[in-house]
C-alpha cells in the first residue's frame, strides 16, 4: 500500500470528505451516516431558525430533512452538492409547514383561495447558509484548544474576559493574545481551503 493511501486510510472518520462519507453510507456503514448527519445538523437547523419556526417545528424540519436524506441518498449524483441539496430540502419543509399554518387560518375563512407557489430559495439565504457551514467546518478543523479559544472569545455572548479564558484553557494570561492570533491564522487558512471569500 502506498504511503498516501495508508495516510488516507488512517484519517479519522470525522475528517472524511462528503464523497467518502456518502460512499460509506451507501455501503451500509451506520457510523458514517451518524457522522454525515452530525456534520450537517447545524446547517439543517439554521434553515428553520431563519424562518423563525418554534423549536418543536424546527425539530420536525430537521427530522423530515434527515428522512429525505436517508431515502434519497442513493440517488445523489454529486456528493459535493450535498450541503446545497440539504438546504433546499429544509427550505421546502419549512415552506410546507408555513403553508399548512396559513391554510388553517385562511382556508377556514375562504376555502376558494389558490395554493401558494413554492418560492425559490433566495440566493442570499443560500450564500449566507453556505458561508455559515464553511465557518462551522473551519472551526471544527481547529485543534481542540484553538476551537475552544475561538468559541470563548468570539461565539459566546458576552465574550469572556481573557482572565477567564486563560484559566479555562490552562494558559498564562499574557499568552492569550499570541495564542488567539495563531488560532485566527489557522482559521483563515482553513476558510481559504474551503473556498470562503
Amino acid at each position: 500500500m502506498s504511503p498516501v493511501i495508508a495516510k488516507a486510510e488512517k484519517k479519522p472518520r470525522s475528517a472524511w470528505d462528503d464523497p467518502r462519507l456518502v460512499k460509506e453510507c451507501l455501503a451500509g456503514n451506520r457510523r458514517s451516516l451518524v457522522l454525515l448527519i452530525d456534520k450537517y445538523k447545524a446547517l439543517i437547523y439554521s434553515i428553520p431558525v431563519k424562518y423563525s419556526l418554534p423549536p418543536h417545528e424546527a425539530a420536525d424540519v430537521f427530522q423530515s430533512t434527515c428522512m429525505e436524506l436517508l431515502t434519497r441518498l442513493p440517488q445523489l449524483r454529486e456528493p459535493r452538492a450535498l450541503p446545497k441539496w440539504l438546504m433546499q430540502v429544509a427550505h421546502h419543509q419549512c415552506f410546507r409547514l408555513k403553508r399548512q399554518q396559513q391554510r388553517l387560518v385562511s382556508r377556514d375563512a375562504n376555502p376558494d383561495l389558490p395554493d401558494p407557489e413554492t418560492p425559490a430559495i433566495a440566493e442570499t439565504l443560500v450564500q449566507q447558509t453556505q458561508e455559515e457551514q464553511m465557518l462551522r467546518e473551519a472551526i471544527g478543523s481547529l485543534t481542540p484548544q484553538c476551537r475552544r479559544l475561538v468559541e470563548l472569545l468570539f461565539l459566546e455572548t458576552p465574550p469572556r474576559p481573557y482572565s477567564e479564558v486563560a484559566a479555562e484553557l490552562g494558559l498564562a494570561l499574557g499568552s492569550i493574545g499570541f495564542t488567539r492570533q495563531k488560532c485566527i491564522e489557522r482559521l483563515r487558512r482553513n476558510l481559504d481551503e474551503l473556498g470562503f471569500h
